[in-house]
């Protein structure tokens, strides 16, 4: 019985993860067309759009009985693993040492991290605010 739940959360977590990384490369994309390459617009979105809506589905899916189950693994770790990039976030903070914009780098590091825990404080909040009683 566990290894077939553990097999259909791992569906999940593929397919949400799939989506992920294409919504992180559209948005990437879409943001470099806009904005130009100055900045990593694309890795601080997706990490600020993770934060806020890890927040609020973590919030959301509590208690919300064994469904919620299969959400977490579709949406928190597939969706959002997918999409969110610290591990992108820190490349790009080595690139901007490496050529010598070390003040870029600690501002765009302190942005991501600063802004990131305001929103998924603000996520989970607004989850808390707007979900309805159980």
């Amino acid at each position: 019985m566990m290894a077939g739940l553990w097999w259909q959360q791992l569906i999940l977590v593929m397919c949400g993860g799939a989506l992920g990384a294409a919504g992180r490369f559209w948005l990437g994309g879409a943001l470099l067309r806009r904005l130009g390459e100055g900045i990593p617009w694309g890795t601080l979105a997706a990490n600020m759009i993770g934060s806020f809506a890890i927040g609020f589905l973590a919030v959301w899916l509590e208690g919300r009985g064994s469904h919620a189950l299969y959400w977490r693994a579709f949406l928190i770790v597939g969706v959002l693993g997918g999409l969110t990039t610290y591990s992108s976030l820190m490349l790009e903070c080595l690139l901007f040492a490496r050529t010598d914009r070390n003040a870029l780098m600690l501002g765009y590091l302190a942005t991501t991290l600063v802004l990131g825990l305001a929103l998924v404080w603000l996520g989970a909040r607004s989850s808390a605010w707007i979900r309805p009683p159980m």
